[in-house]
């Protein structure tokens, strides 16, 4: 059974794919559901954003299952999403950490580290996005040098087009972080 610290839907809703999954199963979570679930986000979020299904042969069947316009959906009004666009930082998965370990019998759900979620946030950098990193900056608190440092070495060298839009996104981010911390 579910923990009870994961409210309505949720909690029944992972416990019905957990009980229609026959082996186990790890579900990466990033974006609001993660940050939300794990950090206290105040908006509400009708998807679990995913990006990575481990075993991966079982991404089809459990998006059949659980993804947008399945009978799960339909039935809880929340379904599971594989993000397509992200900055992951390189071996994000070594730093992710289990949530709920122990609440399902072969579901088990990561959440990317606060800094590894907030570079995910990187290149599509939506208004969400930003109110999203500056509610890390705070909550959590992040640490602007530990975020600049990651996103160097793990995202700068990979990021699709100008590396100089990235560079500028995250100084606006650290910017306005320290400017909430004021």
């Amino acid at each position: 059974m579910p923990s009870e610290e994961i409210g309505k839907p949720w909690r029944f809703f992972l416990a019905e794919i957990d009980a229609a999954i026959p082996a186990p199963v790890a579900l990466y979570c990033l974006e609001g559901f993660a940050i939300m679930l794990t950090y206290g986000l105040p908006r509400p979020t009708a998807d679990i954003d995913l990006c990575e299904v481990a075993p991966s042969d079982a991404k089809a069947p459990l998006l059949a299952q659980a993804g947008e316009g399945s009978p799960l959906h339909k039935k809880y009004r929340v379904y599971l999403q594989m993000v397509t666009v992200a900055s992951l930082p390189y071996q994000y998965e070594e730093r992710a950490t289990e949530v709920f370990a122990g609440s399902f019998a072969r579901l088990r759900l990561m959440v990317l580290e606060p800094h590894d979620l907030a570079l995910t946030k990187l290149g599509r950098n939506s208004d969400v996005d930003l109110e999203d990193i500056k509610y890390l900056g705070v909550a959590i608190p992040l640490d602007l040098e530990l975020l600049r440092a990651r996103y160097a070495k793990e995202v700068r060298p990979y990021v699709v087009g100008p590396p100089e839009r990235s560079d500028l996104t995250l100084q606006l981010w650290c910017d306005a972080i320290r400017e909430l911390r004021q």
